[in-house]
């Protein structure tokens, strides 16, 4: 119907409503198109802005990681670095160590006053602690640098712990504690030089915190493993320092409380995690205050030669007595100050010495048929570039003999004590303690 046929003014009211309705959604709907319009393109600038954000980030990783990457590999060659320092410079302060080792040994047989000899031990205790601080610095050295290979092998434990017995005994003794080894009839795969080390260590440290009663070492197997347990009744080791016992310079703050004496690095269990992780010995403790503590070894079982036959050979081995008198010492020694107080320490030990600093110069001591040595010391870094295995071997083939040798030497690598073993020769570090190197030169002429 035309518009102006309507004459009703309530339907022409309700027509214009319908229209200003739809021109109204109309509106609506275009207005809502334009809004989507607007927050799409809004949306699309933030996603964009969040994109660069997050390359700019995955750059600055990037640029981060190479950083550290190279951060790590000069750390690296520091510790490298710092291990081959402390190689030489340990190498060259053990020297003069080590002649004051000989001079003042050499002293205390001459003293005669009390005051003399008490003098005397002050300053042997004081180079004692200042070798064993050296020693233990380099060793944590080479142990975090990583270049400490372990040479693995059958380890008699029946001949470990006697040589164990023998060294902490007279301390136990001393203190008025006991100190057991249970027999044992075992062969282990280790290290030997290594486990003696962590065992001496645990043991040390047991004797000096243990007031009364004394300390146990036994075994027990379990499987493939022999489990080595090294008990005592001690002070204990608090709950709060389970883990600050193995940190380096860590004393038991509890031995003040129980009365016993001061003393020691707190460096002893550090290099004991650092060996056994190197081995892949566990090595676990448990404790009560006030009661003791045992430490737990576990060290796979040997596959090679029997215990009794590592034994029986180590008992022929045994010296059958312990005098030098008369001995002939061919000494082979470029410090004149190291020559100068090994020689003087021999001849108080009634050996006959003759000293020389190269390989040439031991040669033409051998020129009087009449003068034949019954045994070798020599240095392994010697003058002109010699060395003492090699200079031990020249010597041995002008004689045509194995005339018993020792290597004594500052130099701690594992190459010149893998050459002294190739050539069947003992071998000593520098600084000497006297009393080890007669009982060795004994045995070796025994």
């Amino acid at each position: 119907m035309p518009l102006r046929d309507i004459t009703d003014l309530e339907k022409l009211k309700k027509i214009n409503a319908a229209l200003v309705s739809r021109v109204e959604r109309s509106m609506d709907q275009q207005g809502n198109a334009f809004s989507l319009f607007q927050t799409a393109i809004s949306l699309e600038n933030r996603v964009r802005t969040r994109t660069e954000e997050l390359h700019s980030t995955l750059r600055r990783l990037e640029q981060s990681n190479i950083d550290l990457s190279a951060a790590k590999e000069n750390a690296e060659l520091a510790n490298l670095s710092k291990t081959r320092f402390l190689a030489a410079a340990s190498h060259d302060v053990l020297q003069p160590l080590n002649a004051a080792h000989l001079s003042v040994s050499a002293l205390a047989e001459v003293q005669t006053s009390d005051e003399g000899r008490k003098l005397v031990r002050q300053v042997e205790r004081s180079l004692e602690t200042m070798e064993d601080l050296l020693r233990t610095l380099l060793d944590i050295s080479k142990l975090d640098a990583g270049v400490v290979q372990p040479d693995i092998g059958d380890v008699s434990l029946e001949t470990l712990f006697s040589s164990l017995r023998s060294d902490f005994l007279p301390v136990a003794e001393m203190k008025g504690l006991t100190l057991k080894f249970r027999p044992v009839n075992a062969v282990v795969r280790s290290d030997r030089t290594l486990l003696r080390r962590v065992l001496q260590n645990i043991l040390s440290n047991a004797l000096h915190y243990t007031r009364s009663g004394g300390v146990l070492v036994g075994t027990r197997h379990r499987g493939d493993t022999i489990r080595i347990d090294v008990a005592d009744t001690g002070c204990g080791i608090p709950d709060d320092q389970r883990e600050a016992v193995f940190e380096e310079f860590h004393r038991g703050t509890i031995s003040t409380d129980a009365g016993l004496a001061g003393g020691g690095l707190g460096l002893g269990l550090a290099i004991v995690r650092r060996i056994a992780a190197a081995l892949g010995h566990p090595v676990t403790f448990s404790s009560k205050v006030g009661h003791g503590t045992i430490f737990h070894i576990d060290v796979p079982v040997g596959i090679g030669a029997t215990a009794d036959a590592i034994a029986s050979a180590t008992d022929m081995e045994r010296p059958r007595g312990y005098g030098l008198f008369g001995t002939k010492v061919l000494l082979v020694e470029n410090d004149a100050e190291v020559l100068q107080a090994m020689t003087f320490l021999l001849e108080r030990w009634q050996c006959l010495v003759r000293a020389a600093t190269s390989t040439g110069e031991a040669l033409d001591m051998l020129g009087d048929t009449d003068w034949v040595p019954d045994i070798i010391i020599a240095d392994q870094h010697l003058d002109a570039g010699d060395l003492g295995t090699a200079t031990i071997a020249e010597v041995r083939d002008y004689l045509g003999r194995a005339v018993p040798a020792l290597i004594v030497t500052a130099d701690g690598s594992e190459a010149v004590a893998k050459a002294a073993r190739a050539a069947g020769i003992e071998l000593m570090r520098k600084p000497l303690k006297p009393a080890q190197l007669r009982a060795l030169l004994a045995h070796l002429l025994a």
